[in-house]
């Protein structure tokens, strides 16, 4: 039947630094689970995409950079959409949902993707979608993954929109689209009935976790009644659990002999050249109950010579810890090669899109340069890694734990014992000790 083929929409994507293509990614592996076929490229590559005849729905996630430009993937393309000559109905044709990214510490708040977005409206393009705004003060996917539940709900809404312009019956499609919420609200976190249109009732069953617990240390006692890190209480305890869809595996790791050296620090970066000064000062600008912790640097740059301008941009590069590199060594139970060299490559038959070499690892290094240089093994784990990290634990209560975390159920207790506490992977892999991931996963 028809039907049974996959309906197609075009993700574009425009990063600066890649958060803006790792949620695209994300948004086309999903696609397929909900019957949809994701048509995703970069939006730089417009000669894979004409948006001047494009029929299909549209979704467009972009990012902010510098005081409120979008990013320089996008420059060519918010140039050529913004050629005054264009008449007003030039996209008229056009349905699209946009999801911009940007950070409210700063004044221009996703202007990025406000700035698109108001250019394609000037142009007669429509919304199928309300555009989100995430912001990276408060966490990204308090916005990002709402908005993606509801994306589903909406792409078949337009869908049948489409339908019904083409000419198809009017009383099929008008009880399909009347059974089918409206999303037609800006989103906004503090209402509790906009996240209730967002939800996706038509999950597949094999996207839900049905098993209940049963482990004696997710069972709330008299005494314990309160959740943690490791520990849940009803209803999250007693819930069906809504988990992402598991990252596919794309690259593997190989270890070779202890002989040569590591690379220069220069190579991390993609231009420009690097210097090594002191550190002389540091002083917390912000009180301990801020969102961010802001943080007055004083490098001494006294016998480094370069030259810089008022506005210009800099890349620090730290090193981690040198007493948690060798204890994420231990906990990996990879100690004894912390000085072997490392090859990574692409693993044949990925099903990830557009899987290439990370470019956050060299060529060739040892497994203790990386996890010095190249890793950030303080950031905070992102509910796509949480997952991720389920496959990697034995212990029912523990893996049971981690999939709740990286829930629909358990955002709350994300947001509490994740994000707001600055936990990092040191800190889960203590908390789930029966998690043991793996080198090409943290990679």
């Amino acid at each position: 039947m028809c039907c049974d083929l996959k309906k197609r929409f075009l993700l574009l994507y425009a990063t600066q630094k890649g958060q803006a293509k790792a949620i695209a990614e994300e948004i086309w592996q999903q696609a397929g689970a909900h019957g949809l076929e994701a048509d995703m490229h970069c939006i730089s590559e417009m000669d894979k995409y004409n948006l001047e005849t494009e029929k299909d729905p549209v979704v467009i996630v972009i990012s902010t950079t510098g005081t409120g430009d979008p990013p320089d993937t996008a420059r060519k393309f918010v140039k050529k959409i913004q050629d005054t000559t264009l008449p007003p109905d030039h996209f008229a044709h056009l349905q699209y949902g946009l999801l911009g990214l940007g950070d409210s510490e700063y004044t221009f708040f996703c202007n990025g993707g406000k700035t698109v977005d108001q250019r394609l409206q000037e142009l007669g393009a429509q919304h199928f979608y309300n555009t989100g705004l995430a912001d990276d003060c408060v966490g990204l996917e308090l916005v990002v993954d709402p908005w993606i539940n509801g994306l589903w709900l909406a792409l078949e809404e337009a869908f049948l929109l489409q339908k019904e312009k083409e000419g198809m019956s009017s009383d099929a499609v008008s009880s399909s689209f009347s059974a089918a919420p409206h999303v037609g609200h800006e989103l906004n976190l503090s209402s509790e009935v906009q996240n209730l249109k967002l939800e996706d009732k038509r999950v597949r069953s094999s996207d839900v976790l049905t098993q209940k617990p049963i482990d004696i240390h997710l069972v709330a006692s008299a005494r314990d009644t309160e959740p943690s890190l490791v520990h849940s209480v009803p209803p999250v305890s007693q819930s069906a659990l809504n988990i992402p869809a598991l990252p596919p595996e794309y690259i593997e790791v190989q270890f070779q002999d202890t002989h040569g050296e590591n690379p220069q620090l220069s190579s991390l970066i993609s231009e420009g050249t690097t210097f090594e000064v002191p550190v002389t000062k540091a002083v917390q600008l912000t009180r301990e109950d801020a969102i961010k912790t802001a943080l007055l640097l004083e490098l001494d740059i006294a016998d480094t010579v370069f030259d810089y301008q008022p506005g210009d941009a800099f890349c620090v590069i730290c090193p981690n810890n040198v007493s948690e590199v060798e204890e994420l060594l231990h906990i990996l139970g990879l100690s004894e090669k912390g000085e072997y060299f490392v090859c990574v490559k692409v693993k044949q038959g990925t099903k990830k899109k557009g899987a290439a070499h990370p470019q956050h690892i060299p060529e060739r290094s040892t497994l203790k340069f990386i996890l010095t240089w190249c890793l950030e093994i303080r950031a905070i784990p992102k509910k796509a890694f949480l997952r991720a990290l389920v496959e990697c634990t034995s212990d029912a209560g523990e893996k049971r734990r981690l999939q709740e975390l990286c829930s629909r159920q358990g955002a709350s207790d994300y947001t509490r014992f994740i994000r707001d506490s600055n936990v990092c992977l040191l800190d889960i892999l203590h908390a789930f000790p029966s998690c043991k991931p793996s080198l090409n996963l943290l990679i």
